[in-house]
């Protein structure tokens, strides 16, 4: 039921964006408005993300659950090659003046159609066998959330420091490097989408391969050598970034969504790991979103003040800092790939 209710917020309120009047028509109510369906979005995904996950890993059979995990994992590659596709070819299309008027709208409207398809498929699913147990012998607690910071803290904080590097890598690649690119690099908006679709592609074969060894090698060793290689690229960003080439923007866009996928797959298993039935649901989803606020929030807004205080080596130096937290954090967990769930 809550992920049913996830969805259908996160569903109601993008496809309401769609028809969201202008400023012209509705003045200041406009922008507030946008603001609480963004809002309603986020509070959407935040549940839809930790259902899915536990769908995914309380079904999967015996040294599997990294592989089953990832599949909630694929949803940003999917997402952005859909989306931004979708958004290049209307800009390609339509004209500015129609882009502007309706053509933005036409991605939101459809959303539709994804939250109908997924109603469908979330309602004939049946509960895990490890949540049917728990409901059987009475395992449930009345107030999750305050078992999960009462009791569970330090793994709950421990998980959303692992997910920071996911977030800085993701934001800084995609809405850093898409503002600068335009801006400061000269390149036209659809252009630079175009480069970060292909790179997108490197995010998603890698979702797959991390998954396979983290079942493989364990979650700690794969997110400790792709937090370790995320160090390293913050290096790369300045004489990338400023080479004066595309090829060469293209392969730092294609090294940070790839580690992206590197440290993002195995958490679709490591966060649901951490907790205990009755609350992994809450712990899990309270991780993840609490990563999200550190990792991506503020990230945009910090790269921006960054690279105009000290350039784009201070911006590489902000991905290091938040890649070297999860590493310390992940080195700080237990491995967590044969405990039962």
């Amino acid at each position: 039921s809550t992920l049913v209710a996830s969805l259908l917020l996160m569903g109601v309120c993008t496809t309401l964006i769609g028809v969201l009047p202008g400023y012209a028509t509705i003045g200041a109510w406009a922008p507030i408005l946008l603001c609480v369906l963004r809002f309603g979005q986020g509070l959407g995904l935040g549940g839809e993300w930790g259902g899915a996950a536990l769908l995914a890993t309380e079904n999967a059979p015996k040294g599997k659950r990294a592989w089953f995990g990832m599949f909630p994992q694929l949803g940003p590659s999917i997402g952005f090659l859909a989306a931004n596709g979708l958004f290049l070819a209307l800009a390609m299309t339509l004209d500015d003046e129609q882009f502007r008027s309706w053509g933005w709208r036409i991605p939101f409207l459809l959303s539709a159609v994804l939250v109908m398809v997924g109603l469908y498929v979330r309602l004939k699913l049946e509960e895990t066998p490890v949540f049917a147990k728990a409901m059987a012998s009475h395992q449930r607690v009345s107030l999750p959330i305050v078992e999960t910071v009462s009791q569970h803290w330090k793994p709950m904080l421990l998980g959303a420091a692992s997910m920071v590097v996911c977030y800085a890598l993701f934001y800084i690649s995609t809405v850093f490097s898409l503002s600068y690119g335009v801006s400061t690099l000269g390149y036209t908006r659809e252009t630079f989408l175009g480069l970060l679709c292909f790179a997108v592609l490197f995010m998603a074969a890698a979702t797959p391969l991390a998954a396979l060894a983290s079942d493989r090698f364990g979650r700690k060793p794969v997110l400790i050598v792709g937090g370790v290689l995320a160090i390293l690229s913050g290096f790369t960003m300045e004489p990338l970034l400023t080479h004066g080439s595309t090829w060469a923007v293209a392969l730092f866009l294609c090294i940070e969504l790839f580690l992206m996928g590197v440290t993002f797959a195995p958490m679709g298993a490591l966060l649901p790991e951490l907790f205990p039935t009755q609350v992994r649901y809450t712990g899990a989803s309270a991780a993840y979103n609490l990563g999200g606020i550190v990792g991506a929030s503020v990230a945009p807004f910090f790269a921006q003040k960054l690279v105009a205080m000290g350039g784009l080596s201070w911006v590489g130096g902000y991905v290091s800092a938040a890649a070297l937290i999860s590493v310390l954090a992940v080195l700080s967990l237990k491995e967590t790939r044969d405990r039962e769930l």
